[in-house]
């Protein structure tokens, strides 16, 4: 028979000293106490792993923080989990990590791990809605609770209320969000699978609507109403910049001075402020290029062509030509993106090559091998058509694009491109 250990006292471990190597001092059942060199001691479980059978030390804690008697509890804990099968070093582990997900691996802590990925795949403006629409609709109710507690219960509660209101595309997008959320937690091994996988099925899906745009017979319309319109000149510019150059809200608001070259007459946007993540060149028109010269007394000393008016230092927010069209009368027939919408009708109906049109508004091809060979952007068979569609524009802006045109507009008087 194997000798018993000589068990410990609480009175022999007050007189434990240090020596000048390690050593150990058995208890029985396998737990020890390693006494260093410097003076601490360490309580340890040595055992056997249950599947593996090799020798594994688990430290228990400190003496005399961990007391003798505690220390033989542990012992007892370990012991009946190894009786199970179960090794005490990697339960304590997965209990620990549970713990921990507890305070650390929140809705909120996932999500901000997780948008700082995200955001380097879209746009600035769409990373801003992204963190505000979580900022307004989720993290007030469960920005603490774990990842592993939300459920698919739990969101559909959540977005109900939204849903009631008829804020359909909102309900769109947080399902969508939280959905990528979730799939981020499961791939980082914070969760087992995703209880959100399904949730959008739950909810009225939003009809699709196209963005508002004007009938092409419209246009001179409108271009009375900018030039007579009382708003500020940079917003009347941005609206402008924007029909001239076929760009989207964002890309307009967002232009600075130094993506222009004036010498070769190009706009080049850089990849992080487009939608699809490649950089787009547009030509530049007389006309495009009379917006800036107009704009630069008042912003070329600045970086963004259309300073906003709070803080000059940023650039207009992308909603400001949109409002403006509002308060012009335009409500419900026409959005500042839709001013895209109307360029390709009448470039399409005067016969330029769909193609190109495409190339213009910055549509990517779905043939990946194409749009590669399509990197070009065709700028100089594009500069005839920008030039065309400017003219265009001005020529709708003065009144003669037809003579039912002069007579139609207001009081006959012409009015200027600005």
């Amino acid at each position: 028979m194997p000798a018993q250990a000589h068990r410990l006292s609480d009175r022999q471990l007050k007189a434990v000293k240090a020596k000048d190597k390690d050593y150990v001092l058995s208890d029985g059942e396998g737990l020890q106490l390693r006494v260093r060199s410097n003076g601490s001691m360490l309580w340890n479980f040595n055992y056997r792993n249950p599947i593996t059978k090799n020798r594994i030390n688990m430290g228990l804690g400190t003496y005399p923080e961990l007391s003798l008697a505690n220390a033989r509890k542990k012992v007892i804990e370990a012991r009946e989990l190894l009786a199970q099968g179960i090794d005490p070093k990697v339960q304590r582990k997965a209990e620990n990590e549970a713990k921990r997900a507890q305070t650390e691996h929140t809705l909120e802590n996932v999500a901000s791990a997780w948008f700082e990925l995200k955001k380097h795949s879209v746009t600035p403006a769409y990373a801003e809605d992204i963190w505000r629409s979580l900022t307004l609709h989720v993290f007030p109710s469960l920005k603490a609770t774990p990842l592993t507690d939300i459920t698919a219960p739990m969101i559909i509660k959540l977005l109900r209320p939204i849903e009631a209101k008829g804020s359909l595309e909102t309900v769109k997008r947080l399902s969508q969000r939280l959905n990528e959320i979730m799939a981020y937690g499961v791939n980082c091994g914070l969760i087992f699978a995703n209880p959100l996988s399904g949730i959008r099925a739950a909810f009225k899906k939003p009809v699709k609507q196209n963005m508002a745009a004007l009938a092409p017979e419209e246009l001179p319309e409108l271009m009375v109403a900018i030039a007579n319109a009382s708003i500020k000149r940079v917003t009347r510019c941005l609206i402008e910049w924007q029909l001239h150059t076929m760009t989207r809200p964002a890309e307009a608001a967002g232009t600075t001075w130094a993506e222009i070259d004036f010498d070769k007459r190009i706009w080049m946007i850089p990849p992080e402020r487009m939608k699809k993540r490649r950089a787009h060149l547009v030509p530049l028109s007389d006309q495009a290029l009379a917006v800036l010269e107009t704009l630069k007394p008042h912003s070329g000393h600045r970086k963004h062509v259309f300073p906003a008016d709070r803080n000059p230092r940023t650039h207009a927010n992308s909603q400001t030509a949109n409002m403006a069209l509002k308060r012009m009368g335009f409500q419900d027939r026409l959005v500042s993106h839709g001013l895209r919408s109307m360029a390709s009708t009448i470039l399409n109906e005067h016969g330029w090559d769909p193609e190109l049109i495409e190339v213009a508004l910055a549509h990517v091809d779905k043939d990946e091998v194409r749009s590669a060979y399509n990197r070009a952007d065709y700028i100089e068979r594009r500069r005839p058509m920008m030039v065309w569609w400017s003219e265009y524009i001005q020529k709708a802006a003065t009144g003669n694009l037809s003579v039912t045109a002069i007579q139609e507009n207001t009081n006959g008087n012409v009015i200027p491109f600005r």
